[in-house]
């Protein structure tokens, strides 16, 4: 059975390698072969548009290798979520105004040449937003997106890196062997008190509150799917929307293994190496050493988090490690409505169809492959969610 409170992880069959993240008014979620976002729009319906995972199967061994590959998913995750994201932006939203003289024109036909010509101007808007949508494909990450996707990452520099340790510069003095330990410790304590208050105050935003709302939605369809249960609003919603997998965790692990990475990294060394003795200097080779072993940072976290945790969710030690993430899951999920879950398992069955038309897979009667094995593996490994191709789109779908 389900634990509201817990895991979900009561009861499961198997571990999917189907990942997931939240959007703006809809889930998007990544299989093997594609991933498909699905995305409420202004008139109630539910979009789905399914993109090729290219590149899948082919043997480049660098990629998997230890470290190396959670680097590699991190970059990719950053980029298939920047495109899902245009995707979103183009069909949550109506920016289109009723023309008031073509209201007041249409108000005066008979009602079958009302209902006519308003499904004209269904069709016009449709083809318009069509367009744009390919438009902005075709551009892939140029434009807003490239600007948007710079901007976070200086304003991510700045808020959880430059401020931590120029305040740890402050309080605990330059960087010296003799205060790593002490340096480190508070500059970590620092960056992980940023970023919980950074996203426990944007929770406030309506938008952020409502993504938040489809990321604990995304949860409980992933916990519904690896209990091997139909998917269903009513089924998802027994789970809890804490998931030991979630990037999340990944993320507060991250700000653990940093503390030790950059303990261990000799950067006074180097410092003293560049004849820097105290001084702006100094702070300078401090930041800079951050910047350059995030990937290692990341790396590491992504086999503490992904590859082990993710494997041995029931080990006693693997739950104390993966506390502190499944206890930031509180500010970075809500509880969805019906609606939001409906979101959630038409991008998850999209998902899944495909794999099952790939692998030759017989689906059931509640669009689940007859061998739910077919679904279990690593979720962060199997897919490489960077897509150059226009991909699939496909039809709105009713829930």
């Amino acid at each position: 059975m389900s634990d509201k409170k817990g895991t979900g992880a009561d009861g499961e069959l198997f571990q999917t390698h189907i990942g997931g993240a939240a959007m703006l008014e809809g889930v998007m979620m990544r299989g093997k072969y594609s991933w498909a976002v699905a995305v409420r729009e202004p008139d109630g319906s539910i979009y789905v548009e399914e993109h090729d995972v290219p590149g899948y199967g082919k043997k480049q061994q660098w990629r998997r290798w230890p470290l190396v590959r959670g680097c590699v998913s991190l970059v990719e995750s950053l980029i298939l979520q920047f495109k899902a994201m245009g995707i979103t932006a183009a069909h949550a939203y109506d920016f289109e105004e009723d023309d008031p003289k073509e209201s007041a024109r249409i108000a005066q036909m008979s009602a079958e040449d009302q209902e006519r010509a308003r499904a004209e101007m269904e069709a016009q808007l449709a083809a318009e937003k069509e367009a744009a949508t390919k438009e902005a494909e075709e551009k892939g990450l140029s434009g807003w997106m490239m600007v948007s996707m710079v901007v976070g990452v200086v304003l991510g520099v700045a808020l959880f890196v430059l401020a931590p340790a120029g305040i740890t510069n402050l309080v605990i003095g330059d960087y010296t062997r003799e205060n790593m330990l002490a340096w480190n410790l508070v500059d970590g304590i620092l960056r992980a008190g940023v970023f919980i208050l950074y996203m426990w105050l944007i929770g406030f935003m309506p938008d952020i509150k409502r993504m938040f709302s489809y990321h604990g939605a995304e949860h409980k369809t992933i916990h519904c799917l690896e209990h091997g249960l139909p998917l269903t609003p009513e089924n998802c919603r027994s789970f809890s929307r804490q998931h030991v997998r979630c990037g999340t965790a990944f993320i507060i692990m991250t700000l653990l293994i940093s503390i030790i990475v950059f303990t261990v990294f000799p950067t006074d060394l180097v410092a003293e190496s560049l004849g820097l003795q105290g001084g702006p200097g100094r702070f300078a080779v401090v930041v800079l050493s951050r910047l350059i072993l995030l990937p290692v940072v990341a790396g590491v976290a992504y086999e503490v988090t992904v590859r082990w945790a993710g494997s041995h969710p029931d080990n006693p030690l693997v739950k104390v490690v993966l506390a502190p993430g499944m206890a930031m899951q509180l500010i970075t999920t809500n509880e969805p409505d019906d609606s939001m879950l409906e979101c959630a398992i038409a991008s998850m069955k999209a998902v899944v169809a495909r794999e099952a038309r790939e692998e030759g897979r017989e689906l059931d009667e509640n669009g689940l492959p007859v061998d739910l094995k077919a679904l279990e593996g690593c979720p962060l490994e199997t897919g490489v969610p960077a897509t150059d191709g226009r991909g699939a789109r496909g039809p709105v779908a009713d829930c």
